[in-house]
This record gives C-alpha cells, structure tokens and sequence, in this order.
C-alpha cells in the first residue's frame, strides 16, 4: 500500500469522484474537501456504487474556493494535489465577472496552499473550453499548444473563466511556484457510469436524447470516458514526462450528435425507443433559442467542427482511452440502472 496521502478538491464532483476512485485502488490514501461536511455520506454512497469503501482511507475537509480558511489544513502532509473544484455561479444573469474571479482566485489559492504545505505536484482539471472557444473553423484537430481567443465575440464565460483561470495557475507557478510543478488535463465532453443524480452537464446531452428530444442540434463535440479522465490524472500526477505539461483528452474523433444518437439507437435495444437520430435544420435551432436560454449557447457552435487529439497524452504517459462509443452507451446504461431516466 502506498501511504501517500493525495488531496483531490472538490469531492461532490463527477470527475473528482472518479480520481478518488482510481487513487483508492492504485492505493493512495485520499483527502477531499467539501463545502459543508454534510455531503459526506452522499459521496461515500456514490463511491460505493463505483465499487469502493474505503473506510478512514479516505478523509474529508471543509473548505471553499472563495475563502482562505481550510486550504492550508487541506494540503498539509499531502504528496500531491488534484485540483477539480470549481465554483460555478448560479442563475442566468451572471456577470462575466461572477465567473471569472472565483475561478482565477480558486485556482491560485489552492496552487499558494500546495505551495506553502510542500506539495510535489498540482494536477489541474482545465478543460477543453480553454482551448476551442473563439476560433474559426479549423483545418487540423485542436491540440494543447491551443489556446481559447478571449478576442472573439463567440466566447461564453465559463470558457473565458476556465482559459483565463488555467493562465492564472501556470503564470503562478512560473512566478512563485517555487519548485511546486503543474500539469494540467483539458478533457472535452466527459461521458461514463454516473454514480448518482449530481452528473455532468455532458452526460445531459445523453439523457435528452434518451428521453425522446425531437432531433438534434448540428454539433458536434468530442467524447471521453471519466474513467480514462481520472486515469490521465493518475498518470499526470507521478510521470516525469508530465511536468509543465497540459493534455488533452478525447477518446478517438469527435462526433456529431445525431451520431451519437445512432449509437445509443444501435446498442441500447428497446430502451432507445424514444431516441430521434434526425439532424435538426439550424434555421430551427436559431428560432428556438430566441426563445429558450438553454439553446442560445449552441448557436455559435452549430457545424463546426470541434475535433481535438490526445496524441500527445498518449504518446507521453501512455494513456489509452477506451472508444467514445463505449463511453456514451456506459452513461445510458447507469441513467437507466439508477433510476435516472424520464419515468425511471
């Protein structure tokens, strides 16, 4: 067993859960923070589902991105940081500014804790917003030496908070990391197993189209499975070759929606029988967003093509995620399994 002792932010999250899961069994000894400790029942019970108990192997701390208490108590005696955590403003009328502080603060404010409390390295869970958002159509898959265009006016404020925010944490770390190292995982849409009703906004889209949405948008997105993401931070977090770097992760190529729903119509038998595999016109999509907030933000991203690689993660650190195929009917059948669905 390794006694090493690793602190994983924000453990209410879908992907923190699942780098919780993949320290306990690689057998590191975990600490999460939460906001309220009452939470902590919830995420042992989700960790459960993912098939741990681990008992005082894991511990929980209180402590919040807009505060300083709690950090240093959170980072003290741990050999390194994943840091997933991230605020996220509630309600429509959010300022760009409700986004943005919090996330730049957050970030530096648990690099400053890692830093004083001698921690070797910070995995930083980015996201693939700091690296797509603003440009125009590409003639070559996005890569990390990428960069999201603050410039352009098709720009949504999380992915100015995240690329603005991942810019913060390696300025930091040039300027007074003091030996304290980075790496950072920019996953695209994050699909897989759900371990209970507090799910990614990506596996939404897997729900809507299951629960019998009249067609789909033309977008297109990459896919990667939570469990090759955790993976990737397990690998970020020891290899050497992971030091100052930033990794992309997408499993394969990227797919359009309506593709996606031809997966799940393919493999998901008769529970897929509300699932449409019709392209919506984008004319149609233009109207409804007049009308519905939720679809304004897929307006700039109807037909782009927004295909990444993980080449570099695969080639360094030797990641090999499983088909995005596979990701996308894994998050259908735990929709299904705990009772998630429309009737379910």
């Amino acid at each position: 067993m390794r006694e090493e002792l690793v602190l994983v932010t924000g453990g209410t999250g879908f992907i923190a859960q699942y780098c919780i899961l993949a320290l306990l069994d690689a057998g590191y000894r975990v600490r999460t923070t939460v906001r309220s400790l009452s939470r902590e029942a919830e995420v042992r019970a989700h960790l459960k589902v993912g098939g741990a108990e681990p008992g005082d192997r894991l511990s929980f701390v209180t402590a919040d991105l807009s505060a300083d208490a709690g950090w240093a108590e959170a980072t003290a005696g741990c050999a390194y940081v994943m840091h997933g955590a991230s605020p996220t403003p509630t309600g429509n009328q959010t300022s760009e500014e409700e986004w943005i502080k919090p996330a730049v603060d957050g970030n530096l404010r648990v690099l400053r804790a890692a830093r004083d409390a001698g921690v070797r390295r910070v995995v930083l869970t980015s996201a693939f917003g700091a690296i797509c958002a603003g440009h125009g159509p590409m003639t070559r898959p996005f890569n990390e030496t990428d960069w999201s265009d603050l410039t352009s006016k098709n720009i949504w404020p999380y992915q100015k908070s995240k690329t603005l925010s991942e810019r913060a944490a390696w300025d930091f770390i040039a300027r007074e990391g003091q030996g304290l190292e980075l790496s950072a995982v920019n996953p695209v849409a994050v699909l897989g197993p759900v371990l209970g009703a507090d799910y990614s906004h990506s596996i939404r889209l897997i729900k809507n189209i299951m629960d019998g949405q009249p067609g789909n948008p033309k977008i297109n997105s990459g896919f990667v499975d939570v469990r090759d993401v955790a993976d990737l931070h397990l690998r970020a977090m020891t290899h050497e070759a992971a030091k100052g770097e930033r990794f992309l992760a997408i499993a394969g190529e990227s797919m359009w929606l309506a593709d996606v729903a031809k997966v799940l119509k393919a493999r998901m038998g008769s529970a897929a029988n509300k699932v449409s595999t019709r392209v919506l016109p984008n004319t149609v999509v233009r109207l409804g967003a007049l009308k519905d907030p939720a679809l304004r933000g897929a307006v700039p991203l109807l037909g782009l093509n927004l295909n990444a690689t993980s080449e570099k993660a695969i080639r360094l650190l030797g990641w090999t995620p499983r088909p995005c195929e596979e990701a996308i009917v894994a998050s259908a059948e735990s929709l299904i399994r705990l009772g998630l669905m429309k009737g379910g």
